[in-house]
C-alpha cells in the first residue's frame, strides 16, 4: 500500500496528502448552502403561525382563543391544521429522501442538489401566493420534497470532499448554514410582523432567495470523486480530486483507495437497503439510527420551530416573542461556529456527552419554572421575571445543543457508513429523522396542552438515556479517513466482537468457495 493509504481493520490510520484549498472551501460552502433553505423554512413557520394577520386569514378560531381569558395557558395554539402547516414539510422530506437515495446513485450528488433547489423555488412561490390552507400545505410539501433531496446529498457531499483532518468542520458547515437560515427567518419575521395584512406573505416568499442560491450554486460545483467513480467516470473523478486537494498534491494513494472502495460498492450494488439490515452491517445501522432518533428526542426541534409560540405562551407579546426567537437563534449561531472550531480537536463523543448533560439540566429547570409560575392564580401568563428566566434557560439549552448535537447530527451519520451502503444509510438516517420530526411537530402543541410543564421532563429523560448511549457505544471518528472507517469499529470495546465474527464468517465463505 502506498504511503498515506490504509489497511481496513487496522488501527493505524495515516492521513492522505492535501491542503486547505480555495476550491475545496468554495465547493463545500456552495454545498452547505443547502442548509439555508432548511433553516429558513424551519425558522419562518414558528413566527408566522403566531402572526395575527396570518391567523385571522387561515385560523380565526385560534386567534379568538388567544384573546379568551378563560383558556388554558398551555393550550392557546392547540390546532392540528396549524401544526400540519409546519409538520407537512417533514413528512414530504421523509418520502423524497428514500427516492433520492436511488436517484443519487444514477445522477450524482450535484444533480440532486439542483433538483432540490428547483423544488424549493416552486414551494416558496406557492406559499407566498396562498389563499387557503390547501395551498399552504401543497407549498410546504414541495419544500419538503426539496428538503429530502438536498438532505440526502449535501452532508455526504461535504464528507466525501473534505480532507480527513477537517472533515468535521466542513460537514458541520451544513448545520452552520441551517442556523444562519433560522436566524434569517426570525429576523425577517421580526420586521414583517409589523406589516399589517400581508407581512406573512413576505416571510414565506423570501424562502425563494436561498432556493435561487442553491440552484445557481449547483451549476458551479463538481460532483464528488466517489460519486463520479461509482458512475463510471474515473478520469473526471481524478481531476475533481486533484482540484479540491490542490495542484502538486500527490493524490495517488487516496484515489486508489476511493476506487477500491467504490469497486467493492459496485460489486454489492444490488440490494443496498437489504444489505443495510443484514448482520454484517448491524453496527453501522445501530449507530446510524440511534443518532437521528436521539437527536429528535432532545426536544430542540420543537423549541427551534415553535420558540415564538412558546414565548407567547409564557407571556411575551407577538413582537417580543419574535425578538426572543431572534436572540435564541443568535445563540445557536455562536454555538455552531464554536463547534466548528473545536469538534476536530475534542472529538465527537466528548461534545455529544457534554452537550447532552447541559440540555438535560436546562430542560429540568424550564419545567420547574413553568410548573411554579405559569397558569397559577387564574393567570394565563407568568410574571415577567420568570418569563425572562425561561428565555435565558432556553438560550442556554440552545447553546448546549448548538455546540454538540446540532452539528454532529449531520457529521456522524455522513461518515460512519462504508461506501457500498453510504447512500442507503444516509437515506435511512434522514428518513427516520424527518419522520420523527413530522410526528413530534404535529403533536408537540397537543403535548404541551396535555402534559404542560411535564413535556420538558419527558425530553430530559431522553437526554439522560442518549448521553449514556453515546458514552458506552459511539466510536470516535475524529480524523479518520472515510476509507479507513472500519478501524474505529474494530477498536471499540463492544462492536469489535461483532466485526470479528463477521470477518471470520466471510473468511469461511471465501475458503469454501475456493475449495
Amino acid at each position: 500500500m502506498a504511503a498515506g493509504g490504509f489497511v481496513a481493520g487496522d488501527s493505524r490510520v495515516q492521513e492522505y496528502g492535501g491542503r486547505m484549498t480555495f476550491s475545496v472551501v468554495v465547493t463545500s460552502l456552495m454545498a452547505a448552502s443547502c442548509g439555508l433553505i432548511f433553516g429558513y423554512d424551519s425558522g419562518v413557520t414558528g413566527g408566522v403561525t403566531q402572526m395575527e394577520s396570518f391567523l385571522s386569514k387561515f385560523f380565526p378560531e385560534v386567534q379568538s382563543r388567544m384573546k379568551s381569558p378563560k383558556r388554558d395557558a398551555y393550550c392557546k395554539y392547540d390546532n392540528q391544521w396549524l401544526t400540519a402547516f409546519t409538520s407537512s414539510l417533514f413528512i414530504a422530506g421523509t418520502l423524497s429522501s428514500l427516492v433520492a437515495s436511488r436517484v443519487t446513485r444514477r445522477v450524482g450528488r450535484q444533480a440532486i442538489m439542483l433538483i432540490g433547489g428547483v423544488m424549493f423555488l416552486a414551494g416558496s412561490i406557492i406559499n407566498a401566493a396562498a389563499v387557503n390552507i390547501a395551498m399552504l400545505i401543497i407549498g410546504r410539501i414541495l419544500l419538503g420534497f426539496g428538503l429530502g433531496f438536498t438532505l440526502q446529498a449535501a452532508p455526504v457531499y461535504l464528507s466525501e470532499t473534505a480532507p480527513a483532518r477537517w472533515r468535521g468542520a466542513f460537514t458541520s458547515s451544513y448545520n452552520t448554514f441551517v442556523v444562519i437560515g433560522i436566524l434569517s427567518a426570525t429576523i425577517t419575521n421580526y420586521f414583517t410582523n409589523r406589516i399589517p395584512g400581508w407581512g406573512w406573505r413576505l416571510s414565506l416568499g423570501l424562502a425563494a432567495v436561498p432556493g435561487v442560491i442553491i440552484v445557481v450554486g449547483a451549476f458551479f460545483i463538481p460532483d464528488t470523486p466517489s460519486s463520479l467513480v461509482l458512475r463510471g467516470q474515473p478520469d473526471r473523478a481524478r481531476a475533481a480530486l486533484q482540484r479540491i486537494r490542490g495542484d502538486g498534491t500527490n493524490i495517488d494513494a487516496e484515489f486508489k483507495d476511493i476506487v477500491r472502495a467504490v469497486d467493492e460498492a459496485r460489486r454489492n450494488n444490488v440490494g443496498s437497503f437489504r444489505r443495510l439490515f443484514s448482520k454484517q452491517y448491524r453496527h453501522y445501522l445501530a449507530v446510524g439510527l440511534a443518532i437521528p432518533i436521539f437527536f429528535e428526542f432532545t426536544g430542540m426541534i420543537v423549541i427551534a420551530v415553535f420558540s415564538p409560540v412558546l414565548f407567547r405562551t409564557v407571556g411575551f407579546n407577538s413582537q417580543k416573542a419574535i425578538l426572543g426567537s431572534v436572540i435564541n437563534s443568535m445563540t445557536n449561531l455562536v454555538a455552531t461556529v464554536l463547534s466548528t472550531f473545536v469538534m476536530d480537536r475534542t472529538g465527537r463523543r466528548f461534545l455529544l456527552i457534554v452537550g447532552g448533560i447541559g440540555m438535560m439540566f436546562c430542560e429540568v429547570a424550564i419545567s420547574w419554572v413553568m410548573a411554579g409560575h405559569l397558569g397559577k392564580h387564574q393567570g394565563v401568563t407568568m410574571p415577567h421575571g420568570y418569563a425572562t428566566a425561561v428565555l435565558v434557560l432556553i438560550c442556554l439549552c440552545t447553546f448546549s445543543f448548538g455546540v454538540s448535537w446540532a452539528p454532529l447530527r449531520w457529521v456522524v451519520p455522513s461518515e460512519i457508513y462504508p461506501v457500498e451502503i453510504r447512500s442507503a444509510g444516509q437515506a435511512m438516517s434522514i428518513s427516520v429523522a424527518l419522520c420523527l420530526s413530522f410526528v413530534e411537530l404535529q403533536v408537540s402543541i397537543a403535548l404541551l396542552c396535555g402534559m404542560k410543564y411535564g413535556v420538558f421532563l419527558f425530553y430530559a429523560g431522553w437526554l439522560l438515556t442518549m448521553t449514556i448511549f453515546v458514552a458506552a457505544f459511539l466510536p470516535e471518528t475524529k480524523g479518520v479517513p472515510l476509507e479507513a472507517m472500519q478501524s474505529v469499529w474494530t477498536g471499540h470495546w463492544y462492536w469489535r466482537r461483532f466485526v470479528k465474527q463477521d470477518a471470520n464468517h466471510e473468511s469461511q465463505i471465501t475458503s469454501v468457495s475456493a475449495n
